[in-house]
């Protein structure tokens, strides 16, 4: 029994119309010089084992074989790529093919895996196109028998049988992958059906968002509304403010406003918690000092009432820090009530900031009778005081240190020449330059008063 010996090289006519028509072949005769052929013959007793030739007579297949030869195919080898000219059938002998649609695109896929006994490349020999249906390698090594074109033509015409059970595995196989299909279109439309279901709920999530910030944005422009457009300019007695709220809306709070005509409210506040529930509180506790104020005169009895009603309206929970006090301009005084806040600061004649002498202050909001540090302090001239939160002191720099008290009277004091809203507004700018790109975790208030030299 003779073999045929294998020839890679295709005929210079096929080799013209690649070079003006198809560059995929050229990549695939590459791909051939990989491949290693043998002049060992073919067992005319395994064709009986491959499905499509097991009703053949001996003397066919005896025949059959002698027209294939054996080709060994590397690991990680290509054996031909979709859209190829395809010149030959092949048997798998050992190893496997991995069949591949769509190679390199986002819609690659493996749709089969041809193992012994099993052939493959029979549809671009029947197809009058002559195109490879889809990419075939494999990544274990296999080696195959194959037969050209043209003896695959010449077997089929001298066995209509054979023709037969052709049609016959062709029929399996485009209905094996009809139903593949149909499988991956189903799997597709439940992923599509899925990500329909998170896209509406995103687009819920969206909408819902939206919503929360337009309600943000109403809930902080109402917040600003409470807070002084325009801080009192006065001969004597200056005042200067700052707010920074951690978040779009805050706790803090504070408020400068006349209540006869030589003296003036002063409050500053803490709601002990951040965002939306503490402004609530905040806007409460606000209106309720200003409310009182108006009717009598005695700080202590102001925040005293104010607890009273804060324990009455509110079931938050939430707890209140303030300072409210009166600035008599003619008497040039400050008297004022504490209500757990933190202690105001004094510059005197120039001198080094120092802590103001204090007693107990308890908040708004825990007891019934809380004990409120109340105090009355002579505005002299040059002098200035400098109540603030202590979200001012909880500041802290990209490394982790915190601004804290030594450090505000430090920078307190490099603003000793400076009118109160200066100063203020330089505080802020020697804190922020000490925070750097560390996040603020709480709202920040100042206030200052001075008297003129």
């Amino acid at each position: 029994m003779n073999c045929a010996s294998l020839s890679l090289k295709m005929s210079p006519g096929t080799r013209k119309f690649c070079r003006n028509t198809n560059k995929k072949l050229i990549a695939h005769n590459r791909m051939c010089s990989n491949l290693h052929t043998s002049g060992d013959c073919m067992d005319p007793k395994f064709l009986t084992k491959v499905h499509l030739f097991h009703n053949l007579p001996l003397a066919d297949l005896e025949k059959l074989a002698a027209q294939m030869t054996k080709l060994e195919i590397p690991a990680g080898t290509t054996l031909f790529s979709e859209g190829d000219i395809g010149d030959y059938f092949y048997v798998v002998v050992e190893g496997e093919l991995e069949v591949i649609k769509a190679v390199g695109t986002p819609n690659e896929r493996l749709i089969a895996v041809r193992k012994q006994g099993e052939f493959i490349g029979e549809l671009s020999l029947i197809n009058p196109a002559g195109l490879r249906m889809a990419s075939v390698s494999t990544s274990i090594g296999a080696k195959v028998w194959q037969l050209s074109r043209k003896d695959f033509e010449s077997v089929i015409h001298q066995n209509p049988l054979l023709a037969y059970e052709m049609v016959r595995e062709l029929s399996k196989r485009l209905t094996n992958a009809h139903e593949s299909t149909i499988a991956d279109l189903q799997e597709k439309n439940q992923e599509l059906t899925k990500a329909y279901h998170d896209l509406k709920e995103a687009q819920e999530q969206i909408i819902i968002k939206e919503r929360l910030e337009k309600e943000l944005q109403v809930a902080k422009e109402i917040q600003k509304s409470i807070l002084p457009e325009i801080i009192p300019a006065l001969d004597e007695i200056l005042f200067g403010a700052y707010l920074q709220p951690a978040r779009a809306v805050g706790g803090d709070f504070f408020d400068i406003f006349p209540l006869g005509e030589s003296t003036y409210g002063l409050m500053i506040g803490d709601v002990a918690d951040k965002g939306v529930p503490s402004s609530l509180v905040m806007a409460q506790t606000h209106a309720l000092i200003y409310a009182e104020a108006c009717r009598q005169p005695d700080p202590e009895q102001v925040l005293h009432r104010v607890n009273q009603h804060i324990l009455e309206i509110n079931r938050s929970g939430l707890f209140v820090t303030a300072i409210y006090g009166v600035v008599d301009i003619k008497e040039k005084t400050f008297c004022f009530a504490r209500a757990g806040h933190e202690i105001p600061l004094a510059m005197l004649d120039n001198q080094q900031p120092q802590l103001i002498q204090y007693h107990q202050g308890q908040p708004l909001g825990l007891f019934e009778e809380p004990v409120f540090d109340v105090q009355k302090i002579k505005l002299l001239p040059g002098s200035s005081l400098l109540l603030y939160t202590d979200g001012l002191l909880d500041v802290r720099s990209e490394g982790g240190d915190q601004f804290g008290i030594q450090r505000l009277m430090e920078a307190y004091a490099s603003t000793s020449r400076l009118e109160p809203q200066a100063a203020c507004d330089d505080l802020w700018q020697q804190l922020a330059a000490f925070q750097g790109n560390a996040d603020q975790y709480d709202d920040v208030t100042i206030i200052a008063i001075g008297a003129k030299a």
